[in-house]
Formats: structure tokens, sequence, C-alpha cells
């Protein structure tokens, strides 16, 4: 009996290699168990606002609706929520919630905002009356001044841009702080860590190692989605101060997705949209299970990947790929942490 038992136990090892394949093995042995969706702001903190709309609300919506998607295209891997509903919470807890669920991608949700472009017109000169001295020394004088009318136009800004974290340029992160100048809440950026930290420093090491590569390859697939329907997109962009801080704070991939401006008027309506929100976690959903497909293919040859006609997992992914150059500057204020 002892001798039959390994024998037993080999056969049916084997059998099991047989008749899963790779596809048991992939399942077995995912790089990518636990998926974190972040719906940027909410509660206290409405985020950027449109004419009729808040970027609180608009987050939530397509989290939600994102969320059944990956848990029926991918039953096997959790799917974690950093909210489900309007509230508020800073962006140590979002981390939080991500690190203790053990997360291996992180897929955070914003929209974007810039600020009306102010215009001024010279309409006259005027003449203005004004004193000097005090007492009999006291004069009367005039000068012309101009006279200006001053308005503004709400910005054409408008498309999508994914944000990965920038860990190789750690010494402007404290600088950049203080600089920054987002069309958006201050909510999120009351508690955040000394960028100079050793934790912190800790953190930007461990991105530039391990999770930078992986963070622009999802941020890659997520723009070329949105090429795809029609979007106009910006591609992938860095930043590394307290903007994206959360995705630093995050112990996995991490991407930060502007899905579009709610200041400018057609995409504020878009962003509102059955069509739209279907649109946009449709081409999130596609990017992220390529993403893990990727992640979890066999690294053997490439024929194993052509045959389910997804690209070579050894190949880099290109971030241009027809999209605009990556790690340029998106036509936005800058992020307020997330």
């Amino acid at each position: 009996m002892s001798r039959l038992f390994p024998t037993l136990f080999i056969l049916f090892s084997a059998g099991l290699v047989l008749s899963g394949g790779v596809h048991a093995q992939t399942r077995i042995g995912s790089k990518i168990k636990t998926i974190v969706i972040d719906a940027g702001h909410g509660g206290s903190d409405a985020g950027a606002r449109g004419n009729f709309s808040t970027e609180a609300q608009i987050t939530l919506e397509l989290a939600l609706k994102l969320e059944p998607i990956l848990k029926a295209e991918l039953p096997e891997t959790k799917i974690v929520m950093t909210r489900r509903t309007d509230i508020f919470d800073n962006v140590r807890e979002k981390a939080r919630i991500a690190n203790e669920a053990h997360g291996d991608l992180f897929v955070c949700i914003h929209v974007n905002a810039m600020p009306p472009i102010p215009h001024k017109e010279f309409l006259r000169y005027e003449t203005v009356t004004y004193y000097t001295g005090k007492g009999k020394k006291k004069k009367k004088h005039t000068k012309k001044e101009p006279v200006y009318r001053h308005w503004t136009t709400p910005s054409p800004a408008h498309g999508t841009g994914t944000y990965v974290y920038a860990a190789d340029r750690a010494d402007e992160k404290a600088s950049g702080i203080a600089e920054d100048q987002r069309f958006e809440s201050e909510a999120e950026v009351e508690d955040i860590p000394d960028p100079s930290s050793p934790e912190a420093i800790i953190k930007a090491r461990l991105w530039s190692q391990k999770f930078f590569k992986n963070s622009v390859k999802l941020g890659t697939l997520i723009e070329n989605e949105f090429a795809q329907i029609g979007r106009n997109s910006w591609g992938v962009l860095q930043r590394n101060y307290k903007g994206i801080w959360v995705l630093q704070a995050t112990n996995m991939p991490a991407v930060l997705i502007e899905t579009g401006f709610i200041t400018d008027k057609e995409e504020e309506e878009y962003l509102n949209s059955e069509k739209g929100q279907a649109e946009l976690v449709r081409s999130i959903a596609n990017a992220v299970i390529q993403y893990k497909t990727l992640s979890d293919a066999p690294h053997t040859t490439s024929t194993d990947s052509t045959s389910t006609g997804k690209p070579d997992s050894k190949k880099p992914v290109d971030p241009n790929n027809g999209n605009p150059k990556p790690m340029a500057n998106m036509p936005s204020k800058e992020l307020k942490d997330k």
C-alpha cells in the first residue's frame, strides 16, 4: 500500500498536467490574485467640479461598474474596493486597504480638471486723480490709467492620461509638493508623509526596482484601449510628488487613470453618460485582463503568445504604440494627492 501511493500520486499529477495544460498552471500560479480598485475622492472631498457633476460622483460610478466586469471575467481573482459609497478616506487609509489586502495591482480612477483661461482686453485710458503731501503741502495730481475688460473661457483641455509613480526623481519630490497648483480640492493632501523620510525613500527604491515597468505596461494597455474607442489619449505620464502619493504608498504596480476633463463641457457630458461610462470601464477592464494574461503567460517561446492572440510577454510593451509620447506633460493642473 505504501509503495502504491507514490505511484498513484505521480500518475494523478501527470494527469492534471495533461488535462489542464498551461491553463491549469496559469490558474494555480497566477501572479495577479488580488486587484484593488480605488474611486478617487468622496464624502467631504468632492474633487474636481464641472457644471453639473463632481469627480467623486463620477469615479464611484465608474468603479462600481468596473467591479462586476472584472469579477465576471476574472472569477478566480479577488477584487477589492477602497470605497463603495460616498465616503472620504485619506491616502494613508486607501494605501492601508490595498496593502492589507495583499493587492497585486492598484487601479485608481480619477477625473481631470483645468481652471478657466483668463483674458484681458484694453478698453481705454481714464483720468485718475490722486494727492501727495499733507496740509499746505498737499498737491493734486492727475494721471492716465488703462482700463481693461477681464473675462474667462473654459479650458479646451480634454482627453485621458494614465499616471505612474516616477521613482527615479525622488530628489524633486519635496519641492514639487510646494509648487502644486492643481485645480482641485485640498482634502486629500492633509496627511501626506514626509517624502524625504526613510520609509518614503525605501518605497521609491522598491518602485524603481520592481513596480515601475509593470505600472508603465498596464498604463500603456489602458491608454491603447482608450485610443481605440476614439478618446484623445495623452499616453502614460509620470509624477513623483503629492499628485500621486497613493501610488507609491501601495506595495504593488499601480496606475492613476484620468478618464477625462470634467471642466470640458463635452467631456463632462460623456463622463456622466451611460455610453461614456460603459466605454471607459470596458476599456479599463480589457487592459487589466490583458495585463493579467501577459503576467501569467509562461516565459517559454513566442509560439504560445501568438496562438492566443496576445503579444509575447517577453517583448517590452511599446509605450508609444500610436499614442502621444509617454512621460510627457499632460495639459492639466498639477494633481493634488489622490
